[in-house]
């Protein structure tokens, strides 16, 4: 037999429900107005900074800030308003941290599906290619670096093939493989990551592997982090390499020339310390060189 319900009870779960909703609006009206101060210059930088630190409460602010009428053209604008700073490097601190707060903006924009294609076709990603040729080491360009790299792979961090076609289709690789070399452990451990992303697609590895596509400079980039006795890759940015060694032997000209050119560093046990603790990188390992043992040593180079 059933009690019956308490009226009392009733009606807090009620204010309780009417609470919670109100809270929701009221961040949803809060949101909208940080939104719209977008396009004040002069509430702009206040804006920018409180939208990229609270982004993830607002599940909706990808498409506000896509369909907003103006917004994108403003945060367009702060990205071309500190171009004369990369050469000669003059970028200040500020200057780079309100452009890296507009750059968490398209982070944004880019990781949601319905708008990740309208911020390609508008070709947004080719505004912030400047950035990613910078080759100054001080702070406020790594900065920058690193947060235009996180749009990227927001991009294709779900192997995304029209988002991969662009980016092969633009200099991304090449840049890429340049701060792989040059730039600071985060932006060589994203950097990889987007190229580990685009080998991931079947467009991205067919092209990376085309006699005429990057291939050789890839497998260059990639040996060079790990055959440096100075500077041994963290654990993370190992393992996004055993991964990309991986998919390069899904292909048939990865398997031929890796059969031969595979770092014997990867070979001989050298990482297996750094691995200890993450059993899926120890696994891909594992798979690495099971391929790497499986090769037909008649292979020919296509």
């Amino acid at each position: 037999m059933s009690l019956p319900s308490s009226p009392s009870l009733a009606r807090g779960g009620k204010v309780g429900t009417e609470v919670v909703q109100a809270s929701v609006d009221q961040k949803m009206t809060s949101m909208k107005h940080l939104v719209l101060n977008l396009c004040d210059p002069t509430l702009r930088e206040r804006s920018l900074a409180e939208l990229s630190q609270m982004r993830e409460m607002f599940p909706d602010l990808a498409p506000l800030l896509w369909y907003s009428f103006g917004t994108v053209a403003a945060l367009v604008q702060e990205i071309l308003r500190i171009y004369p700073a990369l050469s000669p490097p003059t970028l200040t601190s500020a200057a780079s941290t309100q452009v890296c707060n507009v750059l968490a903006l398209f982070q944004c924009i880019a990781s949601l599906p319905e708008t990740r294609s309208p911020f390609i076709e508008a070709d947004i990603p080719l505004y912030l290619y400047p950035f990613l040729r910078t080759v100054d080491k001080a702070q406020p360009f790594e900065q920058l670096r690193l947060a235009t790299l996180g749009v990227i792979g927001a991009l294709v961090k779900d192997e995304n093939a029209e988002a991969a076609e662009y980016l092969l289709q633009r200099e991304t690789i090449p840049l890429c493989l340049n701060i792989m070399e040059m730039g600071n452990e985060p932006s060589k451990t994203v950097s990889t990551f987007i190229l580990l992303k685009v080998l991931l697609t079947e467009v991205g590895l067919e092209q990376c592997c085309d006699t005429r596509g990057p291939f050789y400079a890839i497998a260059f980039a990639l040996q060079k982090r790990v055959d440096s006795p100075d500077e041994r890759p963290s654990a993370r940015l190992l393992k996004c390499i055993i991964q990309c060694y991986l998919r390069l032997f899904d292909h048939r000209r990865g398997r031929a020339v890796l059969k031969t050119n595979l770092p014997s560093v990867i070979r001989d046990g050298t990482f297996n310390g750094y691995l200890m603790g993450d059993p899926s990188a120890q696994e891909c390992l594992q798979k690495l060189l099971v391929a790497f043992h499986g090769c037909n040593d008649n292979a020919i180079v296509p």
